[in-house]
């Protein structure tokens, strides 16, 4: 009787490190959100058209290249410290640190090389430009190394996040010129909106991870939040970036009044993403895949654009205080 050898056991693989891995942790892909620049950039134009630099395309093409690797600078050092709450998330768990296609020291260097890389560029624009990417970069340490790691503090997770936009807008204006600054009021909206987006982002992770346990061991701020709380946070971000934009509008640029629809509207279809399964409001670098949320952005930001350029004498009639204001002694 002929005797059946065993099977060889299966060999474990261990995947090696590769440099596709350390591209992907720079996470090119999402350098689709450095658009939070243009605003910048088109609102100093239309603003302050005095003092418009020369040569402006290249600065535009310098400063978008030195912003992008900054960028990634933080991407890569955003990966090297979650990768180990990456592995308790479904879909983070592959990513490339948690998977082992990085060399960990050689990441370090990646993370190091980047950021030097873009602020060298940086400094061919100008010193306050290069000093608002450098304040970009190290919101991304404050945001991901201990001990501070605001990522794990319930709201201040979302509000560190949400600042780098307008960081992103104050390069954009710094682009254009250095000769002003942009408006307080028009900060305070832009990052406002920010947070608006980035709680959205969380409703929509608690409601795709959905058990409390795996959250609170994925990210630590998700432990304090439910819904409703994150709900009631989503509320107060978009009431605030609207009073601030409202703000803006009627001292700066009334004919952009015009625009509230819009904006509304752009922010009525990003609300109704995170109420999806997989929705794209856990990836923002795929709503592009979204095509009502593509339509309505490109037609407010075109909007935008027009009414920052075109002048309209009867909107400042229209809202202008039709007589003097009593005060009360």
């Amino acid at each position: 009787m002929l005797e059946v050898e065993p099977a060889p056991a299966a060999r474990t693989v261990t995947p090696r490190p590769t440099w596709l891995g350390h591209l992907r942790i720079a996470r090119i892909d999402h350098w689709i959100k450095n658009v939070f620049v243009l605003p910048g950039i088109v609102a100093a134009a239309g603003i302050d058209r005095g003092h418009i630099a020369a040569h402006l395309p290249l600065r535009i093409a310098i400063g978008l290249a030195a912003t992008c690797l900054v960028a990634s600078s933080n991407y890569v050092i955003n990966e090297l410290m979650d990768a180990p709450f990456d592995r308790h998330h479904p879909e983070k768990a592959a990513r490339p640190i948690p998977s082992g296609q990085v060399n960990v020291p050689l990441a370090y260097l990646e993370w190091l090389a980047l950021g030097a890389l873009g602020l060298w560029l940086a400094l061919r624009i100008s010193i306050p430009f290069t000093a608002a990417l450098g304040l970009l970069w190290v919101m991304g340490l404050a945001y991901n190394i201990p001990p501070l790691r605001t990522k794990n503090l319930p709201y201040l997770d979302v509000v560190s996040e949400a600042v780098n936009n307008p960081i992103r807008l104050v390069a954009g204006w710094l682009i254009v010129t250095s000769e002003s600054f942009p408006p307080l009021s028009l900060l305070v909206s832009y990052w406002m909106i920010g947070c608006y987006f980035m709680a959205l982002k969380r409703f929509a992770e608690c409601r795709g991870i959905g058990d409390a346990a795996q959250l609170a061991r994925y990210r630590k701020s998700l432990a304090w939040f439910d819904e409703r709380r994150l709900l009631v946070s989503i509320v107060f971000y978009g009431a605030a970036a609207m009073l601030f934009y409202g703000a803006f509008i009627m001292r700066y640029r009334m004919e952009l009044i015009l625009s509230f629809p819009l904006v509304a509207l752009l922010m009525s279809i990003y609300f109704s993403l995170a109420f999806k399964k997989n929705s794209a409001a856990q990836h923002p670098e795929k709503l592009y895949r979204e095509p009502a949320l593509m339509v309505a952005v490109v037609a407010c930001a075109a909007l935008m654009v027009l009414l920052l350029f075109w002048d309209i004498p009867f909107m400042a009639r229209l809202f202008n205080p039709s007589a003097p204001v009593q005060r009360i002694p």
